[in-house]
């Protein structure tokens, strides 16, 4: 929580007990534990008056299908790049082509285009 470890949370707990003191530690503590309530309270009363101000329509959204970090943005430029957007145009065809064929050389062997003399 709050990414502290227990031996960091033990290490405050010490450092406020020397500060605050063990005469008022336990007034603080309640207080704490009253901030921490009415913060509890205050969040409930905001959900609930969402919940009343969007109505019922809204109760049944299921909102962790529409939370963002779920898309991975490189599938979604996949996904784009491989649609087929070829224009609905009567009478027309896109033109069809083929991957340049690559053959490897062999030792020794020197490319039709080399004009380089050995």
């Amino acid at each position: 929580m709050f990414g502290i470890s227990g031996g960091e949370a033990i290490l405050i707990l010490v450092v406020a007990l020397v500060v605050i003191g063990p005469e008022r530690l336990p007034e603080y503590a309640e207080k704490l534990k009253d901030l921490i309530k009415s913060l509890k309270r205050y969040a409930t009363g905001a959900k609930d008056d969402l919940r009343e101000t969007l109505g019922p329509e809204f109760s049944d959204v299921d909102w962790r299908k529409l939370d963002p970090r779920q898309y991975d943005p490189r599938v979604i430029v996949r996904e784009a790049l491989m649609e087929d957007d070829e224009p609905q145009i009567p009478g027309y065809q896109a033109a069809s082509v083929a991957a340049p064929t690559v053959r490897r050389l062999e030792p020794g062997e020197r490319a039709p285009f080399d004009t380089e003399a050995t």
